[in-house]
């Protein structure tokens, strides 16, 4: 480590100091909405007898991964609005970055496989119990959080390895690639590239197999040609579709990008679309367009 710089400070939130109280109430009551949505998804899944199927194990997975993502950066801004406490440690930011990392590129990976898994179940819907069998959704799990882990060292390791020999104020409300590349004292050029090159194999590589397996899905379409299957199909796929172009799109806006086109009021405006708002809408969009999902739901609710 070369660091020189023993902490950070976040301003991002400081040129908002007359509405601090009101960001505050705001920001608290989506995360309480974002833990209580995820959290009644996830015990309605492992509850529900009916609900015990690969697509929604995948789907506790990725309310899983929607409990952890808010989780990382949230309290730390919260203590930031009200008590102004806006310091972190040189290791605890390392650790806020390895952690956000490892769960974006996770759930790009599972949100991958939830698209294959669509694409079994309406392609050879007869066969899907035999394909998408126990332990296949468990070796996928385990790969989907393997790769986003390696693929979040490989990217710490790019990020904090250099040298911070000048301003620590980071230029956001959390510790994320483009604002901590701006405070090196050293070129990061040839490793703003490499994550460049590895966001992008990694993303076209995903973004590829969602997009072949939904034309794949709409050749079986065409191919069937019966009467209601349009419907039948989109509330199959539906869901899952609203939630790949919600997320590729607010990822791929803040990190397929080069620093010169960095900016900081969109990047925080994307941030707090992903890191927020993304992981609230999830289990909102899969109720809403699930039958068997809004009835385990309002079992689990009765119950409590």
């Amino acid at each position: 480590n070369l660091s020189t710089v023993s902490e950070f400070v976040f301003v991002g939130l400081s040129d908002a100091s007359e509405i601090r109280l009101l960001l505050f109430v705001l920001f608290l009551l989506i995360y309480l909405a974002t833990m209580a949505g995820n959290i009644m998804l996830l015990v309605a899944i492992s509850t529900d007898s009916h609900l015990h199927s690969p697509v929604y194990f995948l789907l506790g997975n990725l309310s899983l991964l929607d409990l952890l993502c808010p989780t990382i950066i949230v309290p730390k801004m919260l203590g930031a609005l009200l008590l102004e406490h806006k310091k972190i440690s040189f290791s605890g930011c390392l650790f806020q970055h390895f952690s956000l990392i490892a769960v974006v590129g996770m759930e790009i990976f599972l949100l991958t496989v939830m698209a294959y898994d669509r694409c079994v179940a309406v392609c050879h819907p007869l066969r899907y119990p035999s394909i998408m069998n126990s332990k296949l959704c468990a070796q996928l799990a385990v790969g989907t959080w393997a790769t986003g882990l390696l693929n979040s060292l490989l990217h710490t390791s790019l990020v904090f390895t250099i040298s911070f020999c000048g301003s620590n104020k980071i230029q956001q409300y959390y510790c994320d690639i483009p604002p901590v590349l701006a405070l090196s004292c050293s070129s990061t050029q040839s490793r703003e590239l490499v994550i460049l090159v590895v966001a992008g194999m990694l993303g076209s590589s995903t973004c590829m197999v969602t997009v072949v397996s939904y034309i794949y899905i709409l050749l079986e379409i065409l191919a069937r040609n019966s009467p209601g299957i349009w419907h039948k199909v989109f509330s199959t796929c539906g869901s899952h579709l609203t939630v790949v172009c919600l997320f590729y799109g607010t990822t791929i806006g803040t990190y397929v990008c080069p620093s010169f086109t960095y900016s900081l009021h969109r990047d925080r405006m994307v941030s707090m679309l992903y890191g927020m708002l993304t992981p609230l809408l999830n289990p909102i969009i899969y109720s809403l367009r699930n039958k068997e999902v809004k009835s385990a739901l309002k079992r689990v609710i009765s119950q409590v």
